[in-house]
């Protein structure tokens, strides 16, 4: 894990410190080839400099999101983004994280993927990379 993103996990409470920690672990395991950085205020994933996946702390909790998840067909990313491709799930306890869950969430992230990287220069439109 970066150091940035160990060291906004440990700004936060025991509780979603460990949440974002099993997170950060996944994600890394299984987007193995991304560069993980701190993105507008909170770890992001990119796959060739297009968002992936990332997490923030938020009042319902930690979002997990995933920037092309609505194409996942999955029930448990409900909450959708309502201009863009985006789909995510809050969690308030690391036992909430069903670990095959986000394992499938993960390795479609892979191969489901809108072109967030050149959004402004489509002036807004996204088109599917995969």
């Amino acid at each position: 894990m970066s150091k940035s993103i160990q060291d906004y996990n440990n700004e936060l409470s025991q509780s979603d410190k460990a949440i974002c920690d099993l997170l950060a672990l996944s994600i890394n395991n299984i987007l193995n080839n991304a560069e993980s950085k701190i993105w507008h205020a909170h770890p992001v994933w990119f796959l060739d400099g297009n968002p992936i996946a990332g997490y923030s702390k938020q009042k319902a909790g930690i979002r997990l999101m995933f920037w092309s998840g609505s194409d996942f067909g999955s029930d448990d990313l409900n909450v959708r983004g309502e201009k863009f491709k985006d789909a995510s799930i809050f969690y308030n306890s690391v036992n909430e994280i069903d670990e095959n869950k986000l394992k499938h969430w993960l390795e479609q992230s892979i191969t489901i993927q809108w072109d967030y990287k050149n959004i402004v220069k489509r002036k807004g439109k996204l088109e599917r990379l995969k």
